[in-house]
Protein backbone atom coordinates (compact mmCIF):
# COMPACT_ATOMS: atom_id res chain seq x y z
CA UNK A 1 0.00 0.00 0.00
CA UNK A 2 1.16 3.13 -0.99
CA UNK A 3 0.51 6.46 1.38
CA UNK A 4 1.72 9.49 2.12
CA UNK A 5 2.29 11.61 5.33
CA UNK A 6 1.19 14.98 5.48
CA UNK A 7 3.18 16.91 8.40
CA UNK A 8 2.15 20.04 10.17
CA UNK A 9 5.90 20.79 11.59
CA UNK A 10 4.18 23.45 13.99
CA UNK A 11 2.06 20.28 15.35
CA UNK A 12 1.34 21.53 18.63
CA UNK A 13 1.55 17.98 20.87
CA UNK A 14 4.18 15.86 18.97
CA UNK A 15 8.31 16.20 18.96
CA UNK A 16 11.02 15.30 16.70
CA UNK A 17 11.30 12.15 18.65
CA UNK A 18 7.76 11.49 18.30
CA UNK A 19 7.52 11.81 14.75
CA UNK A 20 10.34 9.41 14.06
CA UNK A 21 8.40 6.95 16.10
CA UNK A 22 5.48 7.69 14.08
CA UNK A 23 7.38 7.22 11.07
CA UNK A 24 8.81 4.06 11.97
CA UNK A 25 5.07 2.71 12.90
CA UNK A 26 3.99 3.34 9.28
CA UNK A 27 6.42 1.95 7.80
CA UNK A 28 6.01 -0.70 9.41
CA UNK A 29 2.85 -1.28 7.72
CA UNK A 30 2.87 0.55 4.59
CA UNK A 31 5.23 2.02 1.71
CA UNK A 32 5.01 5.65 2.99
CA UNK A 33 6.50 9.05 2.15
CA UNK A 34 6.76 11.68 3.94
CA UNK A 35 5.73 15.81 3.23
CA UNK A 36 6.03 18.50 5.47
CA UNK A 37 3.54 21.29 5.19
CA UNK A 38 5.55 25.30 4.22
CA UNK A 39 2.68 27.47 4.44
CA UNK A 40 -0.87 27.81 4.51
CA UNK A 41 -2.88 25.78 1.91
CA UNK A 42 0.41 23.46 1.27
CA UNK A 43 -1.18 20.40 2.15
CA UNK A 44 -4.38 21.21 -0.34
CA UNK A 45 -1.81 20.64 -3.24
CA UNK A 46 -0.03 17.82 -1.45
CA UNK A 47 -3.00 15.92 -0.99
CA UNK A 48 -4.04 16.34 -4.64
CA UNK A 49 -0.97 15.73 -6.39
CA UNK A 50 -1.31 12.47 -3.48
CA UNK A 51 -4.93 11.82 -5.44
CA UNK A 52 -3.55 12.24 -8.97
CA UNK A 53 -0.56 10.15 -8.28
CA UNK A 54 -3.06 6.86 -7.61
CA UNK A 55 -1.72 7.01 -3.87
CA UNK A 56 -3.41 4.23 -1.41
CA UNK A 57 -3.49 6.34 1.69
CA UNK A 58 -2.78 10.19 2.71
CA UNK A 59 -2.04 10.15 6.51
CA UNK A 60 -2.11 13.28 8.71
CA UNK A 61 -0.32 14.59 11.39
CA UNK A 62 -1.79 17.92 12.89
CA UNK A 63 -4.62 19.84 13.50
CA UNK A 64 -8.29 20.16 12.24
CA UNK A 65 -6.79 22.92 9.71
CA UNK A 66 -4.93 20.08 8.98
CA UNK A 67 -7.07 17.64 8.37
CA UNK A 68 -9.27 20.30 6.29
CA UNK A 69 -6.55 20.80 4.21
CA UNK A 70 -5.95 17.78 2.67
CA UNK A 71 -9.32 16.79 2.64
CA UNK A 72 -10.11 19.59 0.70
CA UNK A 73 -7.19 18.55 -2.03
CA UNK A 74 -8.35 14.67 -2.13
CA UNK A 75 -11.79 16.19 -2.63
CA UNK A 76 -10.95 18.52 -5.89
CA UNK A 77 -8.64 15.83 -7.57
CA UNK A 78 -10.53 15.41 -10.56
CA UNK A 79 -9.33 16.85 -14.20
CA UNK A 80 -10.75 20.28 -13.49
CA UNK A 81 -9.49 20.57 -9.71
CA UNK A 82 -13.22 22.21 -9.06
CA UNK A 83 -15.96 20.48 -6.59
CA UNK A 84 -18.07 19.68 -9.52
CA UNK A 85 -15.81 17.10 -10.83
CA UNK A 86 -15.80 15.29 -7.13
CA UNK A 87 -14.24 11.52 -7.67
CA UNK A 88 -16.25 8.98 -5.85
CA UNK A 89 -14.78 7.69 -2.69
CA UNK A 90 -13.42 4.58 -3.47
CA UNK A 91 -11.11 6.15 -6.07
CA UNK A 92 -10.10 8.53 -3.54
CA UNK A 93 -6.77 7.74 -1.07
CA UNK A 94 -8.92 6.54 1.90
CA UNK A 95 -7.46 9.57 4.97
CA UNK A 96 -6.30 8.27 8.39
CA UNK A 97 -5.92 11.64 10.91
CA UNK A 98 -3.34 11.41 13.49
CA UNK A 99 -4.04 14.10 16.44
CA UNK A 100 -1.39 16.42 16.56
CA UNK A 101 -3.32 19.59 17.17
CA UNK A 102 -4.61 21.42 20.35
CA UNK A 103 -8.18 19.89 19.81
CA UNK A 104 -8.40 17.57 16.96
CA UNK A 105 -12.48 17.40 17.01
CA UNK A 106 -12.21 15.47 13.79
CA UNK A 107 -9.98 12.83 14.99
CA UNK A 108 -11.87 12.01 18.25
CA UNK A 109 -15.03 12.36 16.40
CA UNK A 110 -14.05 9.56 14.69
CA UNK A 111 -13.32 7.53 17.95
CA UNK A 112 -9.80 8.13 17.92
CA UNK A 113 -7.88 8.74 21.03
CA UNK A 114 -6.55 11.48 21.78
CA UNK A 115 -3.09 11.24 22.47
CA UNK A 116 -1.17 10.65 18.82
CA UNK A 117 1.13 7.19 20.41
CA UNK A 118 -2.88 5.49 21.22
CA UNK A 119 -4.48 7.15 18.18
CA UNK A 120 -1.27 5.75 15.56
CA UNK A 121 -1.65 2.39 17.36
CA UNK A 122 -5.70 1.73 16.12
CA UNK A 123 -5.09 3.32 12.87
CA UNK A 124 -2.41 0.55 12.15
CA UNK A 125 -4.83 -2.13 13.65
CA UNK A 126 -7.48 -1.06 11.05
CA UNK A 127 -5.23 -0.75 8.28
CA UNK A 128 -4.33 -4.86 9.42
CA UNK A 129 -7.48 -5.36 9.34
CA UNK A 130 -8.85 -3.63 6.89
CA UNK A 131 -11.26 -1.31 9.10
CA UNK A 132 -12.76 1.86 7.09
CA UNK A 133 -15.83 3.98 6.80
CA UNK A 134 -17.23 6.18 4.36
CA UNK A 135 -18.76 9.23 6.16
CA UNK A 136 -20.28 12.19 4.34
CA UNK A 137 -18.82 16.39 4.09
CA UNK A 138 -20.02 19.49 4.37
CA UNK A 139 -19.53 22.08 1.83
CA UNK A 140 -19.71 25.93 2.27
CA UNK A 141 -19.61 27.47 -1.71
CA UNK A 142 -16.90 25.96 -2.86
CA UNK A 143 -14.43 24.70 0.48
CA UNK A 144 -15.55 21.54 2.25
CA UNK A 145 -15.54 21.16 5.97
CA UNK A 146 -15.29 17.82 8.08
CA UNK A 147 -17.15 18.66 11.07
CA UNK A 148 -18.06 22.53 11.74
CA UNK A 149 -18.79 25.43 10.34
CA UNK A 150 -19.96 28.80 11.54
CA UNK A 151 -21.16 32.60 11.13
CA UNK A 152 -21.26 35.09 13.31
CA UNK A 153 -19.73 34.88 17.01
CA UNK A 154 -18.22 31.68 17.17
CA UNK A 155 -16.19 32.70 14.25
CA UNK A 156 -15.22 35.92 15.73
CA UNK A 157 -14.14 33.84 18.67
CA UNK A 158 -11.99 31.91 16.78
CA UNK A 159 -10.66 34.92 14.90
CA UNK A 160 -9.72 36.40 18.74
CA UNK A 161 -7.70 33.04 19.52
CA UNK A 162 -5.79 33.17 16.27
CA UNK A 163 -4.62 36.31 17.03
CA UNK A 164 -3.74 35.54 20.38
CA UNK A 165 -1.98 32.81 19.09
CA UNK A 166 0.03 34.61 16.54
CA UNK A 167 1.21 36.46 19.30
CA UNK A 168 2.52 33.90 21.49
CA UNK A 169 -0.44 32.43 23.45
CA UNK A 170 -0.94 28.58 23.77
CA UNK A 171 -4.59 27.41 22.80
CA UNK A 172 -6.24 26.51 26.20
CA UNK A 173 -9.56 26.19 27.30
CA UNK A 174 -9.18 29.96 29.42
CA UNK A 175 -8.39 31.69 26.49
CA UNK A 176 -11.54 30.12 24.75
CA UNK A 177 -13.54 31.87 27.38
CA UNK A 178 -12.03 34.46 27.38
CA UNK A 179 -12.27 35.34 24.00
CA UNK A 180 -15.62 34.33 24.17
CA UNK A 181 -16.75 36.89 27.04
CA UNK A 182 -14.94 39.98 25.13
CA UNK A 183 -16.42 39.36 22.10
CA UNK A 184 -19.67 39.06 23.89
CA UNK A 185 -19.36 42.41 25.37
CA UNK A 186 -17.93 44.36 22.41
CA UNK A 187 -19.01 42.41 19.24
CA UNK A 188 -22.04 43.43 16.99
CA UNK A 189 -24.35 39.95 16.75
CA UNK A 190 -25.67 40.85 20.46
CA UNK A 191 -26.80 44.29 19.54
CA UNK A 192 -27.84 43.67 15.59
CA UNK A 193 -29.09 40.27 15.34
CA UNK A 194 -28.31 40.05 10.42
CA UNK A 195 -28.09 37.04 9.79
CA UNK A 196 -31.39 34.90 7.68
CA UNK A 197 -31.18 31.43 6.94
CA UNK A 198 -33.05 30.36 3.28
CA UNK A 199 -33.80 27.08 2.50
CA UNK A 200 -36.02 25.72 -1.06
CA UNK A 201 -39.32 25.10 -0.16
CA UNK A 202 -39.56 26.65 3.28
CA UNK A 203 -39.99 29.83 5.16
CA UNK A 204 -37.03 31.98 5.78
CA UNK A 205 -35.55 32.84 9.26
CA UNK A 206 -34.45 36.00 9.85
CA UNK A 207 -32.64 38.06 12.39
CA UNK A 208 -30.37 35.52 13.79
CA UNK A 209 -27.61 36.59 15.95
CA UNK A 210 -24.97 33.80 15.09
CA UNK A 211 -25.31 29.92 13.79
CA UNK A 212 -23.17 26.84 14.21
CA UNK A 213 -23.35 24.44 11.38
CA UNK A 214 -22.29 20.64 12.13
CA UNK A 215 -21.02 17.73 9.98
CA UNK A 216 -21.06 15.79 13.45
CA UNK A 217 -21.03 15.92 16.89
CA UNK A 218 -19.34 17.16 19.04
CA UNK A 219 -19.44 20.34 18.31
CA UNK A 220 -15.95 21.20 20.25
CA UNK A 221 -14.07 19.88 23.08
CA UNK A 222 -13.30 22.11 26.08
CA UNK A 223 -10.52 19.76 27.52
CA UNK A 224 -12.15 16.27 27.91
CA UNK A 225 -15.62 17.76 27.88
CA UNK A 226 -17.88 17.57 24.42
CA UNK A 227 -19.96 20.29 23.68
CA UNK A 228 -22.55 19.64 21.98
CA UNK A 229 -25.29 22.26 20.59
CA UNK A 230 -26.70 19.50 18.02
CA UNK A 231 -26.16 15.88 19.39
CA UNK A 232 -27.86 14.16 16.71
CA UNK A 233 -25.42 15.28 13.98
CA UNK A 234 -23.60 12.61 12.10
CA UNK A 235 -21.38 11.80 9.51
CA UNK A 236 -24.01 9.97 8.22
CA UNK A 237 -26.48 12.29 7.80
CA UNK A 238 -26.79 15.48 6.54
CA UNK A 239 -25.98 19.03 8.04
CA UNK A 240 -27.43 20.37 11.72
CA UNK A 241 -28.13 23.91 12.87
CA UNK A 242 -27.68 25.97 15.68
CA UNK A 243 -28.85 29.25 15.21
CA UNK A 244 -29.25 31.84 18.28
CA UNK A 245 -31.74 34.83 17.48
CA UNK A 246 -30.13 37.29 20.13
CA UNK A 247 -27.46 36.52 22.17
CA UNK A 248 -28.92 37.78 25.98
CA UNK A 249 -26.77 36.88 28.51
CA UNK A 250 -29.56 34.00 30.25
CA UNK A 251 -30.50 32.54 26.94
CA UNK A 252 -26.95 32.36 25.87
CA UNK A 253 -25.75 30.85 29.36
CA UNK A 254 -28.46 28.57 29.55
CA UNK A 255 -27.65 27.07 26.07
CA UNK A 256 -23.90 26.73 26.71
CA UNK A 257 -25.14 25.05 29.89
CA UNK A 258 -27.38 22.65 27.89
CA UNK A 259 -24.71 21.98 24.80
CA UNK A 260 -22.13 21.17 28.14
CA UNK A 261 -24.45 18.73 29.68
CA UNK A 262 -24.23 15.04 29.66
CA UNK A 263 -27.73 14.38 27.66
CA UNK A 264 -27.37 17.71 25.45
CA UNK A 265 -30.86 19.05 24.02
CA UNK A 266 -30.53 22.96 23.52
CA UNK A 267 -33.83 24.80 23.63
CA UNK A 268 -35.29 27.97 23.91
CA UNK A 269 -37.49 30.66 22.36
CA UNK A 270 -33.96 32.17 21.32
CA UNK A 271 -33.01 28.83 20.18
CA UNK A 272 -33.20 27.66 16.12
CA UNK A 273 -32.43 24.44 15.40
CA UNK A 274 -32.52 21.88 12.65
CA UNK A 275 -31.20 18.37 11.68
CA UNK A 276 -30.69 16.49 8.88
CA UNK A 277 -30.64 19.16 6.10
CA UNK A 278 -29.23 19.05 2.41
CA UNK A 279 -28.89 22.26 2.03
CA UNK A 280 -29.39 26.55 3.05
CA UNK A 281 -28.43 29.43 2.49
CA UNK A 282 -27.29 32.17 5.06
CA UNK A 283 -27.30 35.46 4.17
CA UNK A 284 -26.15 38.68 6.29
CA UNK A 285 -26.70 42.50 5.94
CA UNK A 286 -23.65 43.51 7.38
CA UNK A 287 -20.25 41.04 6.64
CA UNK A 288 -19.85 38.36 9.53
CA UNK A 289 -16.98 36.24 10.70
CA UNK A 290 -17.20 32.79 8.88
CA UNK A 291 -15.20 29.92 10.24
CA UNK A 292 -14.61 26.16 8.50
CA UNK A 293 -13.47 23.56 10.84
CA UNK A 294 -12.06 26.01 13.31
CA UNK A 295 -10.13 28.17 10.73
CA UNK A 296 -10.97 31.72 10.14
CA UNK A 297 -11.46 32.47 7.05
CA UNK A 298 -12.28 35.98 6.87
CA UNK A 299 -15.91 37.35 6.64
CA UNK A 300 -19.04 36.90 4.16
CA UNK A 301 -22.44 38.36 3.59
CA UNK A 302 -23.60 34.88 1.99
CA UNK A 303 -22.75 31.34 2.08
CA UNK A 304 -24.35 28.04 0.47
CA UNK A 305 -24.18 24.88 2.61
CA UNK A 306 -24.50 21.69 0.81
CA UNK A 307 -24.36 18.31 2.44
CA UNK A 308 -21.90 15.70 0.57
CA UNK A 309 -22.97 11.97 1.37
CA UNK A 310 -20.77 9.46 1.23
CA UNK A 311 -17.85 11.53 0.31
CA UNK A 312 -14.48 10.08 1.71
CA UNK A 313 -13.50 6.81 3.16
CA UNK A 314 -11.70 7.07 6.65
CA UNK A 315 -9.65 4.98 8.75
CA UNK A 316 -10.52 4.91 12.28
Amino acid sequence: MRAILVVNPKATTTTGRGRDVLLRALRSEVDLTVEYTRRRGHAVALARTAARQGVDLVVTLGGDGTVNEVVNGLMTAGPSGGVGDRPPAERLPALAAVPGGSTNVFARALGLPREWPEATSMILEALRVGRARTIGLGLADDRYFTFCAGLGMDAAVIHRVERARRRGRVSTPSLYLRSIVSQYLVGAERRHPAIRLERPGETTDGELATVVIQNTAPWTYVGDREVNPNPDASFDLGLDVLALRRLRVQSTTRMVSQSLSRRPDPRGRQILRLHDLDEFTLVAEQPQAFQLDGDYLGERNKVRFTSVPAALRVIC
